[in-house]
């Protein structure tokens, strides 16, 4: 196996990285009741894992959830473009059949991940024919709102809304977490004090889980960082089906020689979404003329020529991300039985990537097989089984923010060989839908880095590197 970055995790008997989607079959009723802190994305997911378990599972959770799909306080990267991968796609439809179709009656988009969209990065566009990974484009809310209310729908799932979880129940004979304490802002009572069998940490990067593992004496997870001091700047724009070539978005890598990258996906409501941003503190700007100026400084043009003209439909909104950042749960030798750390929790990777609801989603059927394997010694089968997920997105952010020279980290011989051998795969891609597919396999969580490797493959980057070949028909250019 190919390691760019990070840790060799050793194989689990329940799940590898290779997680496949199919159906367990009949699942072991274990009864009582469990708790998830957290109604995000992965709070959701984790507590349809759950449900196949368990009497009854609560879910807690700070906002006031709007009924329609609107952004929310809790969840401030919700304005901003997310991607819901060809993986994550299958897997939603698995645990909640039927709601891709939902989604598209709400205005969703399905899209062909070469074929629909523009590709530029490293000094050269993507071959753009078909390649049969198909995505779903949507905003957020939407996907958030169809998630949450197909859960619902479940009998034994149940949701607090404006409570606040302050510290874990803890039993100190057994090494057990046993509940929580929660404080509701709808009751005068005080505090309240729930038990359970299981309690699951889903409220992401800003998790308090390792201080309150310190406070019951046990050790907190070692972190992983890698500063990237990245942000964007937001818009919502009216889309018209001419604009970009006919084409549902486009993608443009931050890459030298500025590191100045932006996205524009089509979204619900005949709407685009654009996002500009840069590392290091090289953020677009909140102002109309900087941000216009912003777009016309990327490599390509393509952006720029849509918004100059386009009608404005939000205002300028900021989103700033300082650090990738990795908790490394599966090396604690001491962990309190009935407790486990889910989602952004774990990790969470420049969001520019999009690989965070996916792996949320793997990280599912993860939890599912390790229930239905039995809940004895379950967090350590379960965070060996999380971080064999999360290591291949965790090398592709990594290796990727690590071409930016100003980004600190290691770079062993091996991650700058990968690099400089996926830009011959770029210019060697320019016309060939196989190499194309390939990477975008890889994007989305298919394939390993790996296989990028292959004999097959590394012989068709030798020849189109040998034939410099040139992209027949690029997309727009300035006029």
């Amino acid at each position: 196996m190919l390691v760019l970055h990070g840790v060799v995790y050793p194989k689990t008997p329940v799940i590898c990285a290779d997680i496949s989607f199919t159906r367990l079959g009949a699942m072991v009723h274990r009864g009582g009741g469990a708790i998830v802190i957290g109604a995000s994305v992965g709070g959701l997911l984790a507590a349809r894992a759950l449900a196949e378990h368990y009497d009854r599972v609560t879910i807690i959770e700070r906002d006031e959830l709007p009924e329609s799909p609107e952004p929310r306080k809790g969840v401030p990267q919700g304005r901003h473009p997310h991607a819901l991968h060809a993986r994550g796609r299958e897997g939603l439809e698995q645990l909640f059949p039927g709601l891709t179709d939902e989604l598209v009656a709400e205005g969703a988009l399905r899209a062909d991940g070469a074929a629909d969209f523009i590709w530029f990065n490293r000094g050269f566009y993507l071959c753009d024919a078909p390649s049969g990974l198909v995505g779903f484009l949507m905003s957020r809310p939407l996907l958030e709102n169809g998630v949450r209310r197909h859960l619902l729908r479940l009998p034994n799932i149940c949701l607090r809304q404006r409570s606040e979880v302050e510290e874990f129940v803890f039993d100190p004979t057994r090494g057990r977490v046993a509940g929580v304490h929660v404080r509701s802002r709808d009751s005068a009572d005080g505090v309240e004090t729930m038990t359970a069998n299981l309690v699951v940490d889903a409220t992401g990067r800003s998790s308090r889980c390792a201080v309150w593992l310190n406070a019951l004496g046990y050790a907190a997870p070692r972190e992983e960082k890698i500063e990237v001091g990245f942000g964007y700047t937001t818009r919502l724009y009216r889309r018209q089906p001419e604009q970009l070539n006919g084409k549902l978005g486009a993608i443009f890598g931050a890459c030298p020689p500025n590191w100045r990258g932006g996205a524009i996906v089509a979204q619900e409501g005949d709407r685009w979404i654009v996002s500009l941003g840069g590392y290091l503190g090289d953020h677009a700007p909140t102002n109309e003329e900087g941000f216009l100026e912003f777009a016309k400084s990327l490599q390509k043009p393509d952006i720029y020529r849509v918004i100059r003209e386009a009608e404005k439909l939000s205002p300028l909104m900021p989103y700033r991300f300082g650090t990738n950042l990795r908790r490394h749960y599966a090396e604690l030798r001491r962990f309190p039985q009935g407790l486990l750390v889910y989602g952004d929790a774990l990790c969470s990777f420049n969001p520019i990537y999009g690989q965070g609801m996916t792996i949320a989603v793997m990280e599912s059927f993860a939890l599912r097989q390790c229930l239905a394997a039995g809940t004895d010694d379950i967090a350590r089968r379960f965070f060996w089984a999380a971080a064999a997920l999360i290591d291949t997105p965790w090398q592709i952010t990594v290796s990727s923010d690590l071409q930016h020279p100003g980004v600190e980290g290691k770079r062993p011989v091996q991650l700058r060989l990968f690099n400089w051998y996926i830009t011959r795969l770029f210019r060697a891609a320019q016309t060939d839908i196989v190499l194309t597919t390939r990477f975008l396999e890889m994007l989305n969580l298919i394939r390993q880095p790996a296989a990028l490797l292959e004999p097959g493959t590394a012989l068709r980057v030798w020849r189109g590197n040998r034939r410099r070949t040139r992209r027949a028909n690029p997309p727009l250019e300035a006029s």
